[in-house]
């Protein structure tokens, strides 16, 4: 199903994104690969066979991302994927630049992008919508109120956006990582690269592969089989906060 499949990826310049590019393309799909910045999509495209088109904008930026949407081929399969967490501390000593650079991105990015694609996908008849979450969408935890309540809204999005599509014959989907060893800790801390280390320290955590192979294995479903969502957690990990280390 996935073979000249019209793939978008969001956020797809590293961790998770690229990952379901390098994946999908393996699949032989054509890929619409998004992100900020322009150097790593062209060395993204470049390692990649078949059909690739780049689009560098900031879903942030509503006008920049419907004007860069605007004229897309009809897309079959859309990997909501860009996020970010954005600091790490007790909501009332967050910050509150953080709050909107979260908020942005995680919800009205997702919002924005989801809005300009899912309507050819309803002209053609057939789509997947597939949303990357977290399990901080099913569980809160300390210093991630801002961040757990962005996850909560994908999860609360995508499954009205199921109920808003059924009889349409497009699937959506979302797809929870618990710890995954990306940028993600490096971006949530501010580059201290340091204590993003220690979030990994001692325990195996899952891999940008393990989540594009997830994402895949759900958007290669039967056309009548819709996966709603997928909870995967490293073999470490029970919990949001419960982490095994050795």
């Amino acid at each position: 199903m996935l073979v000249d499949a019209h793939v978008l990826i969001t956020g797809a310049t590293s961790g998770i994104g690229r990952s379901c590019a390098e994946a999908f393309s393996r699949a032989g799909s054509r890929l619409t690969i998004t992100g900020r910045r322009a150097d790593r999509l062209a060395e993204l495209a470049s390692t990649l066979g078949g059909e690739v088109t780049t689009l560098a904008f900031d879903v942030r930026d509503r006008a920049a991302t419907e004007a860069a949407l605007a004229d897309l081929d009809p897309v079959d399969v859309l990997v909501n994927n860009a996020g970010l967490a954005a600091g790490f501390s007790a909501l009332h000593e967050g910050d509150p630049d953080d709050w909107d650079a979260m908020v942005d991105t995680n919800v009205k990015g997702l919002l924005t992008v989801t809005r300009a694609v899912v309507p050819g996908m309803i002209a053609q008849g057939r789509g997947h919508v597939v949303n990357i979450g977290s399990i901080a969408g099913h569980e809160a935890y300390p210093n991630g109120a801002v961040y757990c309540a962005t996850k909560h809204a994908v999860k609360a999005i995508t499954e009205s956006l199921r109920k808003d599509l059924l009889g349409t014959g497009i699937r959506v989907s979302t797809v929870d990582p618990g710890l995954v060893e990306t940028e993600f800790s490096v971006v949530r801390f501010h580059g201290d690269v340091d204590r993003a280390t220690q979030v990994y320290t001692g325990m195996d955590p899952l891999t940008p592969d393990d989540i594009a192979e997830v994402v895949r294995w759900v958007a290669d479903r039967p056309r009548h089989v819709q996966v709603a969502e997928v909870l995967v957690l490293p073999t470490d990990q029970a919990a949001a906060t419960m982490v095994h280390r050795r």
